[in-house]
């Protein structure tokens, strides 16, 4: 399915590429038909709409611009989740999971239990990792990038107004990596299209989307312990990592998910006069999306314990979401913003069986309708800004609440502080509720009570000065996953209070072409250390140089990145579950990294060339991503992106 759709994928836009590069010359007549130029005639200029015009807009209607520019902070992006990962570290294969150095609890605010094998989420694009578009000519953004073995990175992104007032864009994100370790290949799929229209009158106005995705990793249960011992020895004889025997090369682990988005609705009252806009808008959003998780393995495991199979494991979890809201909204112009919401979600979890096993009955599935109500709240008077939300759910078996509030204060572009404030009440993810396996010990059905979450957080902006935020976080009767005297992972619920605290500070100093670029995080686990493991310190910093050459046809960036982190104990994997679980037998050292980059912007291209781990070249590599599963190593990786416009 995959290789159809990238075969698709490519078919359309190489045609677009090639119309975008090779315009026809033609010029008009006194009659004004066009005719074919002369030669050794002089091209007359194309003239470009502005940049300004090809918006970018998010599920809650926040809008920027396409972005052809090169700095840092693209090279930091440049990655396969294209996202910023500091704080992430990544396992030695692309495109599988990131070990959590940190925590940013203010952005996980939830009223229903996710669907679990979190390990698996970091690529699976969620409603708010969507955007729509608006462009007044077709639009292309290319990203390709080199992976470790047999493989690339790609994705590519299609979008055109066929009118002003419609808009749809289609894209595809894929990878296929083989990596340097036995049975490590990751093939994944992203599938989206979008559809956004505003009538005339600019009243009614819809987004819609459409996401398939399947993202397959093979799994190996990390290191034997043989091979652990020649790893942190640096064996030179095990350089070629093929050598180094894994615990099985049978399994694989698999998540599944489409879903269907609609957001549309309809101002029943508009007016814009010279004071202040004001409306009354009624809308709906519905969002019905289905999810799978499965495992297979080939033989049955001693490391997960007894089975009920010997041969052919293969365990599904599946959940089918629907929630319907209906949405309200008044605004007075900037004093008032105001959406009052009401919403219905159905929710179907489970397995297709039922098991009697000696020490109790485990159901196979969680069913029910919640009724939850909010709503949220904007405003603006002179340089304060304050924002509030909040959800209940009212009604069913699976009770929560969400309430958030934000003030912030707007001296200048260049300097802003805030303040914000969120507790959240929510059940456990599914997994933690319901799980059954193949396994003996992978079966349980619990009766966890609510996480309980209150956080309060400062933001300071201020580039040229300090860019700071902090965040105090503590969380009552957390769920988490861990070994039990029998050495199973098995889900528990910490009867005491955690306790976390962090800031984070960001600076760039700047001499001439050369930049220092600082991110600095310091954390610390106040209670409920035992079951809350992070480092005290993170830090990534960047010593580079930047400059235009060429008669400024070529602006380029190159320099070192430090990225290191204090040791602790890191969480471990766990395959069958695409979990990480608490562990506190093994500390492992913490380890820094140093990359070399040189970058280059041609035009709209931007080219990427990375020496990754450069450090590894001359001390080797011995350190860990999780406990058996070994970091990456030293790697040459280039790629571009690259933006069309037609």
């Amino acid at each position: 399915m995959k290789k159809k759709q990238l075969l698709f994928l490519y078919l359309l836009l190489i045609p677009i590429w090639g119309i975008s590069q090779e315009r026809k010359l033609t010029r008009s007549g006194a009659t004004g038909s066009e005719r074919e130029m002369d030669a050794g005639e002089k091209a007359p200029e194309v003239e470009r709409a502005p940049i300004e015009l090809y918006k970018i807009i998010s599920v809650e209607n926040d809008t920027t611009i396409v972005d052809t520019t090169l700095n840092i902070y693209k090279d930091y992006r440049f990655n396969y989740l294209r996202k910023d990962n500091f704080g992430l570290l990544a396992f030695s294969n692309v495109g599988r999971s990131y070990n959590r150095l940190t925590y940013d609890f203010l952005d996980e605010r939830f009223v229903m239990p996710q669907f679990g094998a979190r390990a698996r989420h970091y690529n699976f694009m969620e409603v708010e990792d969507i955007y729509y578009y608006n462009v007044p000519t077709p639009f292309t953004e290319l990203f390709f990038k080199t992976v470790f073995e047999q493989g690339q990175a790609v994705d590519a992104l299609f979008t055109v107004n066929t009118s002003p007032n419609l808009n749809f864009s289609v894209a595809y994100k894929g990878l296929r990596s083989l990596g340097r370790y036995k049975h490590l290949l990751t093939s994944t799929g992203n599938f989206r299209a979008t559809l956004s229209y505003d009538s005339p009158n600019e009243r009614y106005r819809l987004q819609t989307h459409f996401v398939s995705q399947d993202l397959l990793n093979e799994e190996n249960g990390g290191l034997t312990e043989a091979s652990l011992e020649q790893y942190v020895a640096k064996n030179p004889e095990f350089e070629d990592r093929s050598r180094l025997d894994v615990n099985f090369q049978d399994a694989q682990s698999t998540l599944f998910g489409k879903r269907f988005f609609l957001d549309h609705s309809y101002a029943l009252y508009k007016r814009n006069d010279s004071l202040a806009q004001r409306n009354l808008t009624i809308g709906h959003r519905l969002n019905h999306t289905y999810k799978k998780y499965r495992f297979q393995q080939g033989n049955a495991n001693e490391i997960f314990g007894p089975s009920f199979e010997e041969v052919g494991i293969r365990d599904e979890t599946r959940l089918t979401s629907t929630s319907n809201e209906v949405y309200v909204g008044f605004t007075a112009g900037n004093l008032a913003q105001i959406v009052a919401r009401g919403r219905h979600t159905n929710y179907d979890y489970g397995y297709n069986t039922v098991l009697d096993l000696q020490d109790g009955f485990i159901t196979n599935r969680l069913q029910g309708n919640i009724i939850s109500a909010g709503g949220d709240y904007t405003g603006t008077l002179g340089g304060f800004q304050f924002k509030a939300n909040g959800m209940v759910n009212l009604i069913g078996d699976l009770k929560g609440y969400d309430l958030g509030a934000r003030l912030a204060y707007v001296l200048s572009p260049d300097f802003s502080v805030a303040a914000t404030a969120n507790i959240n009440d929510c059940a456990p993810d599914y997994n933690f509720l319901l799980y059954q396996s193949d396994y003996i010990n992978y079966n349980w059905q619990t009766s966890f009570s609510n996480e309980s979450r209150q956080s309060l957080g400062f933001d300071l902006w201020a580039p040229q000065l300090l860019n700071a935020s902090l965040e105090f976080t503590t969380i009552n009767d957390m769920a988490y996953f861990a070994l039990d005297e029998m050495g199973s992972v098995r889900p528990f619920q910490h009867e005491g209070q955690v306790s976390y605290f962090k800031v984070k500070g960001e600076r760039e100093f700047s001499v001439g072409k050369f930049a220092l670029n600082n991110t600095v995080l310091f954390q610390s686990v106040l209670d409920g250390g035992q079951v809350f493991n992070v480092p005290d310190l993170v830090t990534r910093n960047t010593l580079y140089y930047r400059d235009h050459w060429f008669q400024r046809a070529l602006y380029l960036q190159t320099g070192f990145t430090l990225n290191y982190f204090t040791g602790y104990n890191l969480n471990g994997y766990d395959p069958v579950l695409a979990e990480f679980y608490v562990q506190n037998e093994q500390e492992f050292d913490g380890f820094p990294t140093v990359d070399f980059f040189f970058n280059g912007k041609i035009r709209q291209a931007r080219i990427f060339f990375k020496l990754e781990n450069l450090n590894y070249l001359i001390e080797g590599n011995n350190n860990f991503s999780a406990p058996l599963y070994p970091s990456r190593d030293f790697g040459i990786r280039f790629g571009l992106v690259w933006n069309f416009f037609m």
